[in-house]
């Protein structure tokens, strides 16, 4: 049995999450992977890792561009949707990414849209960039997307109700000095009664990354505040994206 506190296994292998959050957006997306190509440049035989791939939206707009992209997550059900997208370019693997995935294999790894610092101990994140750092080859590049704590505080929203498919999510939002939580309440005809699940993301700023990321031998290169890839601004910026290199 897993922990209670791994609230992320559960969440994540449902339905009503991917309907939350993933099934809109899809511009933004593709025009975000297509700054970041434009930025990094990389050759055409380029090996990349999608880490917490969920179902694969990233990855398989990094395939589409010739790439070979390796995904990967923790959630059966994603990785079943993702498998339908398999080619030559693009595979997928049910994987915790606190666990070694090979070592020296990949000139990129990917970690999107905040998919990160949900774990109970520090030792578990540091793992996950351990992890990171074994997998990317010598000089290899980390793109790191997560939410700017700062930010994130400051326009909090304390509740707020989204309709979907005819499915109500009644959303609080809170945090405290380490964390930032969300708890979801999902009503729906076809259930007997109201699921209920709730996030928890480490508040991590700048200052904690760079020594996360040199914990684990990654040094940061660049950071930007949004998908536009403008500069970080701790106070205006929605978003901390990092491109850190193998050292």
């Amino acid at each position: 049995m897993h922990p209670a506190a791994e609230w992320f296994r559960e969440w994540f292998d449902s339905p009503f999450y991917h309907k939350l959050y993933f099934e809109r957006n899809e511009e933004e997306a593709t025009a975000f992977i297509h700054r970041l190509l434009t930025l990094l440049r990389p050759p055409p035989a380029a090996l990349m890792l999608d880490v917490a791939c969920g179902r694969g939206r990233h990855a398989r707009i990094l395939a589409d561009q010739g790439y070979d992209v390796t995904g990967i997550d923790l959630a059966p059900s994603s990785i079943e949707y993702a498998s339908q997208f398999r080619n030559d370019h693009l595979d997928f693997y049910i994987h915790d990414m606190r666990q070694l995935f090979c070592t020296n294999c990949f000139d990129y790894v990917f970690n999107f849209f905040t998919s990160f610092g949900y774990f109970r101990t520090q030792r578990d994140n540091d793992r996950v960039i351990k992890m990171v750092s074994v997998a990317l080859k010598r000089q290899g590049v980390f793109i790191l997307d997560y939410l700017n704590e700062h930010y994130a505080q400051q326009h909090l929203i304390p509740r707020s109700e989204m309709l979907i498919d005819s499915v109500t999510y009644h959303i609080t939002r809170w945090t405290d000095a380490t964390h930032f939580y969300k708890q979801i309440v999902i009503e729906d005809q076809h259930l007997n009664k109201p699921l209920e699940y709730t996030e928890r993301i480490a508040r991590f700023s700048l200052r904690d990354f760079d020594g996360i990321l040199t914990r684990g031998g990654l040094a940061i290169r660049n950071v930007f505040g949004n998908y536009q890839l403008e500069p970080f601004d701790p106070d205006h910026s929605p978003r901390l994206i990092i491109v850190a290199e193998k050292k």
